[in-house]
């Protein structure tokens, strides 16, 4: 009862202040350790630069724990490495201690959550002259997109503390200390996670499949594929290459409209200017020019709008 009344304090807190409850903000003490460490195979890195976020048990003071999943995520700058957050046993209770941005990775509890992140440091890869080169002997990636590669299969064991699945730091758990190297990196300059981070961490706080209470463990959807954060202005040929269509297939029905009564046939050989000579016995194409720029005052191409054809991505 009491793990239950300290974290609904905590979240009742959060509401009034307008906050979204997220344990990237606030901290929570509770008397009921988390679960197990859900197991899973991390998908492809889809662009270059993008980092691992390992998944883990969140917790909601209503519904209780619930996974995130895994994600590939876009640094705040580059040179930033990710130091995952991790549940913490003292005085009683299980704490969170958020996970953060930083030049080095710092403490994260000795906890073993694979993929770069084996109880100590962090071996996924490494910043070489801004730019971002993988280890894949520990992270996969897509080779057709991502080339800064190398691979480094001895950091595995010299970095793995324990492979038990455990995800929390105290009895029972991982029995690890922070080294001095791990302490010095705590009190560097940080950044946070960053909103599009916070956001996954609630969509999965929204999603009842991923709570411990229905899922047991098994959460349907144990690490995201696509990567969180996307900026969808570097692919803007994707998104934005087609608005030039619907101009060329308006300027046609002008013509078709007047000289030749068949706009739903003109519409798709308007880029043949013989058929004017057939339909008016005038092998002179001058003439047919002339036709054209006479007509431009008619507004007949909203009878051909082009909306069977424009499309647009969402």
């Amino acid at each position: 009862m009491l793990n239950l009344i300290s974290a609904r304090y905590i979240s009742l807190l959060g509401f009034l202040l307008g906050i979204t409850p997220s344990l990237f903000a606030q901290s929570f003490t509770i008397a009921i350790a988390p679960p197990p460490l859900v197991v899973y195979e991390q998908p492809p890195c889809p662009y270059d630069g993008y980092f691992w976020i390992p998944g883990y048990w969140a917790y909601d003071g209503d519904e209780g724990y619930y996974w995130v999943p895994g994600y590939w995520a876009e640094p705040p700058q580059p040179g930033f490495l990710w130091t995952p957050g991790y549940w913490g046993y003292a005085g009683g209770f299980y704490g969170w201690h958020a996970g953060y941005w930083g030049t080095h990775v710092g403490y994260y509890g000795g906890i073993n959550y694979g993929y770069g992140y084996f109880g100590r440091g962090f071996c996924g890869g490494r910043w070489e002259g801004g730019a971002f080169h993988y280890n894949t002997a520990v992270w996969r990636v897509n080779s057709s997109i991502v080339h800064n590669t190398y691979v480094d299969r001895n950091v595995i064991n010299n970095n793995t503390v324990v492979n038990n699945h455990v995800s929390f730091n105290g009895p029972g758990g991982v029995d690890a200390r922070p080294t001095a190297a791990e302490e010095a990196a705590v009190h560097e300059n940080h950044i946070e996670a960053t909103d599009r981070q916070r956001v996954h961490e609630n969509e999965a706080r929204r999603d009842p499949n991923q709570r411990y209470s229905a899922n047991h463990g098994q959460p349907n959807t144990a690490v995201q594929s696509t990567a969180v954060g996307n900026n969808e202005a570097q692919h803007p040929a994707v998104e934005h290459h087609q608005p030039e269509r619907p101009a060329v297939e308006h300027h046609q029905p002008e013509n078709a409209a007047v000289e030749h009564r068949q706009p739903a046939h003109v519409a798709v050989e308007h880029r043949q200017p013989a058929h004017a000579a057939v339909v008016h016995h005038q092998p002179e194409h001058a003439a047919v020019a002339h036709h054209a720029a006479s007509h431009p005052s008619q507004p007949h191409p909203a009878k051909h709008s082009g909306g069977g054809e424009k499309k647009e991505k969402k």
